[in-house]
């Protein structure tokens, strides 16, 4: 059984037991997180569940730690005009076990 969730403007495949690392979501380390926006379920049957039959669907789980992701580094140049600029960047993220979908 797995969900497809959609949070920070992205979209996750998710199933119980699962780890995933989300764009931060306010909250301590070992509180309940439920995500309402589910946009599919597979069920124990492995048939897609889309639609308006998924607005009490639910999946839960719990914060296992707040971080920051790799370094990105972003080259910027124009050729001729002598103009190089050198920009690094790090993601926050929050890391999330999900323990069960309510369907």
């Amino acid at each position: 059984m797995y969900a497809v969730i959609e949070t920070g403007g992205k979209q996750y495949r998710v199933m119980p037991g699962q780890t995933i690392e989300v764009d931060t979501i306010a909250g301590d380390i070992g509180a309940a997180v439920e995500f309402d926006r589910v946009l599919a379920i597979s069920n124990e049957a492995n048939e897609l569940v889309l639609g308006d039959s998924l607005k009490s669907a639910r999946v839960r789980g719990k914060i296992a730690e707040h971080g920051r992701g790799d370094k990105v580094i972003v080259f910027k140049f124009k050729r001729k005009k002598q103009y190089k600029k050198t920009i690094g960047h790090r993601q926050n993220y929050t890391r999330v076990a999900v323990e069960e979908i309510l369907a």
